[in-house]
């Protein structure tokens, strides 16, 4: 009979799984405090070669809690990294996606490892459709808020926690400093896997949204539950349905992803130097 994952077992306390993987990931880094975490969606993982010295890489499925990721493009890994200014940062190359269905509480599982590592903030990245027809595949677009069309939270029970800042305007403006011009837009977290229909996408802009994806928005709920301060990022992989005129396909994703790499982790790995 297979084990249940920890975070499955009924009456089990997210926060406490979150705390004993915190301790894990001290004692297989030998380091006992991070000041900042990134998780390094599609395009975005050569950024952990740029901002600083690798002082070790755990694959996460060591740590208490973390699942094998289930996407090409995810490395698997939690690595520890020293910054040059002496920060540490916790580089998540383990992201599951709430389209595989285990739950909100180990999608969001790897935010609440790094608050309880000492991360005081969180970098959410990831690659996602474009609506606003400019972007052309390859463009990192920063985060001003999100719409979570998920239909769920990772708050559990009467958990009140205020989003009116929930991306930070001060390390939004810490980004723009390191790359004036660099456009804005919101989020929108569909389900999936599924890409989005041309009449979703419409619905999207409709509503306000400027990017479509299948992460991101409930990992950064959770990072402000756990008094984080959240910068997200968007790598526009491709043009949204109905705003292409070609079929979208997940290859396109990743080859978009590979165009843009070199450029956009040199960017990341600046505004990381300036925070």
């Amino acid at each position: 009979m297979e084990t249940p994952h920890p975070l499955d077992v009924e009456g089990a306390d997210p926060f406490e799984i979150a705390r004993i993987a915190a301790d894990q990931l001290a004692d297989a880094t030998g380091v006992d405090h991070h000041d900042i975490a990134l998780t390094l969606g599609s395009g975005w993982a050569k950024a952990a070669d740029l901002i600083g010295e690798t002082v070790a890489t755990v694959p996460a499925t060591e740590i208490h809690g973390f699942s094998a990721p289930a996407l090409t493009g995810h490395v698997g890994t939690l690595r520890s990294i020293l910054l040059p200014n002496g920060k540490r940062a916790l580089v998540i190359g383990a992201r599951t996606h709430f389209y595989e269905g285990h739950g909100v509480r180990r999608v969001v599982h790897s935010v609440r490892t790094a608050a309880a590592a000492g991360a005081t903030t969180m970098i959410l990245t990831n690659g996602a459709g474009g609506i606003k027809e400019h972007w052309t595949p390859g463009t990192p677009v920063l985060i001003s808020d999100h719409i979570n069309l998920t239909a769920a939270s990772p708050l559990e029970g009467a958990t009140f926690i205020d989003l009116t800042d929930l991306y930070s305007r001060r390390l939004r403006g810490i980004a723009h400093e390191v790359q004036p011009g660099l456009d804005e837009g919101v989020y929108v977290q569909f389900r999936g896997p599924h890409y989005e229909t041309p009449a979703e996408v419409q619905f999207a802009k409709t509503i306000g949204g400027h990017i479509v994806g299948m992460s991101t928005a409930l990992e950064a709920i959770a990072a402000r539950q756990a008094g984080m301060e959240v910068l997200g990022f968007s790598l526009i992989t491709n043009l949204a349905a109905g705003i292409s005129p070609e079929p979208l396909s997940h290859a396109e994703v990743l080859q978009a992803g590979r165009d843009a790499e070199p450029v956009i982790s040199e960017l990341l790995a600046r505004v990381v130097a300036a925070i």
